[in-house]
């Protein structure tokens, strides 16, 4: 489920007041000011080496919010995107091998279950590959069979369910560690996206008059490819006409264009049903941030724009809220989602444990640790900060998470989702684990007889 449109976050890099940064020693946690999540603006501008194949570019994109993984190759998902190749590839420079004297702690602070499950999810999906089919981790090549036995490894691992500092110990005896960025101090922006709830009834009316955008056509057959998609401002004026058809009805128009930017969700109808969403195609035009207009105007400052600040002045000032929403012309077709939300891989995604990234600079379906901070309620005194330090599986892809130095971190639904969402915009780390090369395995502290063999639906040792 990734934003489908999550606005570039690059401002932060000119200014740094916009952001927490990482503090010398590592992360101590404690209550912050509010922190901006949004993205708000096209990303930066220095060069970025593009991966190429043979066949072409390599630009995979699924969208948080996703579609399955056979769809990718006819739909128009969220700002864009190409069919998956046959070579998975990423720039070199992009993740770093990291040696033994800067390695970094990667001691788990989240539930080992989720997990388990997210991995799983991955595993099922490089199981689903060609078998030579070839995933760039930095400067090593791995096949799509190397990839998943790398993965059914770290099942094994987690199968006796070990504390954190014998996960640690075993992880580092059997992977290689990677660090990504490309800011020079080895950070990384990291944000949050989660899955929105939203009121609709099943019919119009002066209660809920916002239709939630889908198209009567089904853009897997391919005969939205090559039409003259119409602006923002056109589908709201009907240009669609009959071939608009709403999957239901919102109350604010507001709550359904930030359920675009997330690029999925559920709708909840006044019964209690509730059905989950997710993108079915775009109308194909590029994608413009609303806060960066708001602060280009001098209605928010780069220091406080948030989701939550740029919902608060919209409310404030209704009668330019069509301008203000306008001024994005992309615009989401959403469609209706079976199970869970699904990431650009076609799988379901694992809250606290599935991030968005470049699938440029990032293997697919990889294994990596991320290191920040983030927001959590409490009881009657607001939000305070902790840190967090979480093993993750790339599995979903943003339109705007671009370059090696951004990650999205996937955190569910509910109100710690939300402002997670809002608020996330930290200076972090982030590492890619591959396994080690054969010969270069130290003891892993792992139960498992040697040469046990390991299956996908048995993740603890057959023998």
């Amino acid at each position: 489920m990734a934003a489908v449109a999550r606005e570039a976050a690059d401002v932060g890099w000119r200014h740094p007041g916009g952001f927490r940064r990482r503090p010398a020693g590592g992360y101590t946690g404690g209550p912050g000011p509010p922190m901006r999540h949004w993205s708000l603006g096209p990303t930066p501008s220095r060069p970025r080496p593009v991966a190429r194949v043979a066949g072409g570019e390599v630009r995979v994109r699924g969208g948080r919010g996703a579609v399955t993984a056979g769809c990718l190759g006819v739909l128009l998902v969220a700002l864009g995107g190409a069919p998956i190749r046959s070579v998975v590839a990423a720039t070199i420079g992009a993740l770093r091998p990291v040696d033994a004297a800067e390695r970094p702690g990667l001691l788990d602070d989240g539930d080992l279950g989720a997990l388990e499950l997210a991995v799983s999810r991955s595993l099922g999906w490089v199981e689903r590959q060609p078998p030579g089919r070839l995933f760039a981790f930095g400067p090593r090549r791995l096949t799509a069979a190397e990839h998943a036995a790398g993965l059914r490894r770290f099942l094994a691992l987690l199968a006796d369910r070990p504390p954190p500092e014998v996960l640690e110990q075993r992880v580092l005896a059997e992977f290689d560690v990677l660090a990504a960025g490309d800011q020079g101090d080895g950070s990384v922006l990291v944000t949050g996206y989660h899955e929105p709830v939203i009121d609709v009834a099943a019919r119009p009316s002066t209660a809920f008059p916002v239709p939630i955008p889908a198209l009567r056509d089904d853009p897997a057959r391919g005969q939205w490819r090559d039409a003259a998609y119409p602006s923002r401002a056109e589908v709201e004026a009907g240009r669609l006409g009959h071939r608009a058809r709403p999957l239901a009805w919102a109350r604010d128009p507001v709550d359904v264009f930030f359920l675009e930017i997330e690029g999925s969700g559920t709708l909840r109808f006044p019964d209690g049903r509730e059905i989950r969403v997710g993108p079915a195609a775009t109308n194909g035009r590029p994608y413009r941030s609303i806060g960066r207009l708001l602060i280009d105007e001098g209605r928010l400052t780069e220091e406080t724009v948030s989701m939550a600040a740029i919902r608060s002045w919209l409310a404030a000032n209704p009668a330019e809220r069509s301008r203000v929403l306008r001024h994005n012309p992309a615009v989401v077709f959403f469609r209706r989602l079976e199970g869970g939300p699904l990431g650009s891989l076609g799988v379901p995604i694992t809250p606290a444990r599935s991030i968005a990234v470049d699938p440029r600079w990032f293997p697919a379906g990889a294994l990596a640790f991320v290191r920040a901070e983030r927001p959590r309620l409490l009881a009657g005194l607001g939000a305070a900060w902790s840190p967090l330090g979480r093993f993750v599986l790339v599995q979903d892809a943003g339109g705007a998470v671009r370059g090696p130095a951004r990650v999205d971190v996937f955190w569910g639904r509910g109100a710690d989702a939300e402002l997670a969402a809002s608020e996330m915009k930290q200076l972090g780390e982030l590492y890619v684990l591959v396994p080690k090369a054969v010969g270069d395995r130290g003891p892993s502290a792992q139960p498992a007889a040697a040469g046990c063999p390991l299956t996908r639906a048995v993740i603890a040792p057959a023998c």
